[in-house]
């Protein structure tokens, strides 16, 4: 009896089991649609991103991504570029209206591409257009082509305006293509009026759809992750790191440039961009200032703090010429403010140590020679002929001096006419002012 129990239990069990695991169907697979429209940032990155993480939990059995973009950073395209060229899931570009620029490299990057009626594609060539830029944009070009399957040539013709593509661009003319175009040079299978019509010609009609597009949590790592964004949050928080070591007072500039360094890091992590080992270099630099103002350590903790927190932006914004240009002009214009306010802020001990604050003042008993100020008017004998130097006595002291351009026997009288520096100048006493 019992073994009939567990065997019946058993049974259902297997059951069930089979009805909770087993897999969805291809009918009840979803499509997921990523819109990229408007300027290509980190935001659009963070969408597309998004979606590919929950296109395999879903099961999807494609991706059909619209595009109409003008173009936009570099960096973030080729970040969606890897990421649509490395899923393994069927991915589908639909252009809207336009692909240019980074826009095209995004749509290159897609198994099949449809383009609506009056779309056009390319116009791809950098800005500036350097001899170094052009180059590596054109191999990436080159190579998201030939990955799909398609002639690298016209790729490469969308950036390098010097090469051409006959029939379609003269040499010096940057590659743009039409729909049609690009239908015969073999970057488009079809001309679609609507979604459903791509849909439909890849054998997706009437599959349920799951769209993706910007949220705000989106918009505020594209944000975040604008350049200029970047560079006053940077400003920000070497500001408020000049202004904590010449104060080390209420801590109201650290806070602030806490927080800005929880905005800068938040969008930079969001966006791929920070790891932990960028965040730990920062806050460890943050621990060595502080240290700094609690021990003697003749400044070393300090300059250790500030060189962990720019070596920590350093790699964060991309560790390359652009990220020390960036922080170039971040720490020029933090010194230009922090030199407005310099006055007004108290010192503290961090600050006596790295910078010379006393000075050797004359009203303070320092000067920088003898002063013979005093001999002024003050009359004695020549112990020399004068011809015109030679050295006089003056109150029990032997002076260096000089005439005022005539020659003066020994043991005449003279008085001090004027004192510049070392130069003493005498004249003879006439016998009634003697």
């Amino acid at each position: 009896m019992v073994g009939r129990k567990f065997i019946i239990l058993l049974l259902a069990t297997m059951v069930l089991s089979g009805i909770f695991l087993a897999p969805v169907s291809a009918a009840e697979a979803p499509v997921i649609i990523v819109q990229i429209k408007g300027e290509i940032d980190a935001g659009q990155a963070s969408v597309v991103r998004r979606a590919m993480a929950e296109a395999a939990e879903k099961r999807t059995q494609a991706i059909l991504v619209e595009v109409d973009t003008f173009g936009g950073l570099v960096d973030s395209a080729v970040k969606i570029r890897d990421m649509i060229s490395d899923s393994p899931i069927p991915t589908i570009c639909y252009v809207r209206n336009r692909a240019w620029s980074a826009g095209a490299l995004i749509a290159l990057s897609h198994r099949y591409i449809a383009m609506a009626p009056g779309a056009s594609m390319g116009a791809a060539e950098p800005i500036p257009a350097t001899e170094k830029t052009i180059a590596a944009i054109k191999a990436e070009f080159a190579a998201t082509a030939g990955k799909t399957g398609r002639n690298p040539r016209v790729a490469e013709a969308m950036v390098d305006k010097t090469l051409g593509l006959p029939g379609y661009a003269e040499p010096g003319q940057i590659l743009a293509l039409t729909e049609v175009q690009a239908i015969k040079v073999g970057y488009a299978d079809l001309i679609a009026a609507d979604r459903e019509a791509v849909l439909a010609h890849y054998g997706y009609s009437g599959v349920p759809i799951v769209e993706y597009k910007m949220e705000w949590a989106d918009r505020l790592i594209g944000w975040l992750s604008d350049p200029a964004v970047k560079s006053i949050l940077l400003t920000i928080i070497f500001l408020a790191v000049l202004t904590e070591v010449k104060t080390a007072g209420s801590g109201i500039a650290g806070l602030i440039g806490l927080g800005a360094a929880v905005l800068f890091f938040a969008g930079q992590w969001m966006a791929g961009l920070a790891g932990i080992v960028e965040i730990l270099l920062f806050v460890s630099g943050l621990v060595l200032i502080v240290v700094e103002f609690y021990t003697p350590g003749l400044g070393l903790f300090g300059f250790a703090g500030l060189g962990c927190i720019f070596a920590s932006l350093f790699f964060t914004l991309g560790g390359d010429l652009r990220a020390l240009n960036i922080l170039a002009v971040s720490m020029a214009a933090a010194v230009a403010v922090f030199l407005l306010i310099l006055k007004k802020l108290p010192s503290s001990k961090l600050w006596s140590r790295m910078v010379l604050k006393d000075s050797e003042r004359t009203q303070d008993g320092f000067v920088s020679a003898h002063d013979y100020s005093r001999y002024i008017g003050k009359q004695g004998k020549t112990l020399t002929l004068l011809r015109p130097a030679g050295i006089v006595e003056i109150d029990g002291e032997h002076l260096d001096v000089v005439s005022d351009g005539q020659y003066v026997k020994m043991g005449t009288t003279v008085i001090v006419m004027s004192v510049s520096g070392n130069r003493i100048v005498v004249r003879p006493v006439p016998d009634e002012e003697k």
